[in-house]
């Protein structure tokens, strides 16, 4: 997938792993979300694990594991995107949004249907998730940034319960 930016936008492949790790650790100027993805790995917990790549340099990164929703009912699976990270210098051209969006496309189509996300509402907003949407979930996360979208219309109503993330968030 190319986009207006130049970036290619592809799954990650098993020897992309110290190039993701320098742009998490670039993008956040510090080794934490690094760190979190070795964990979510050896965890089994990644669901999806995308990267941006700009003439052949990985400029961007998401990925996506696998978090519960504890209810009533029992477990209900959900879908954790953490980190999303792009190098400062590819910042402000649509590939942060490309990967979103490109991710959330790829869940879909494996039948996913509810991905959360901590974050600023300003920019998750225009993807689809809202603090609205999980009004009925218990989390540690101030409520304006803890938000969720529906890859399933109506995915969410009614759901009440607590996140459960995997054990590499440490929470």
């Amino acid at each position: 997938m190319l986009d207006p930016s130049g970036a290619v936008i592809r799954f990650e492949e098993a020897d992309d792993k110290p190039s993701i790790r320098w742009v998490n650790e670039s993008a956040f100027a510090h080794p934490d979300e690094a760190g979190l993805i070795e964990r979510l790995r050896q965890e089994g917990a990644v669901l999806l694990s995308l990267v941006a790549q700009v003439e052949e340099q990985i400029v961007a990164h998401i990925l996506f594991s696998r978090m519960w929703i504890d209810s009533a009912g029992g477990s209900i699976a959900a879908v954790a995107l953490a980190p999303l990270a792009v190098l400062p210098t590819h910042q402000r051209k649509g590939i942060g949004g490309r990967l979103i969006r490109g991710g959330l496309d790829c869940l879909r189509d494996h039948d996913e249907e509810i991905v959360i996300v901590l974050g600023h509402p300003d920019y998750y907003s225009r993807f689809g998730f809202s603090a609205e949407k999980t009004r009925g979930l218990e989390s540690p996360f101030p409520p304006h940034a803890f938000m969720a979208t529906e890859l399933r219309a109506g995915a969410l109503t009614g759901i009440r319960g607590k996140v459960r993330y995997p054990v590499a968030f440490g929470l």
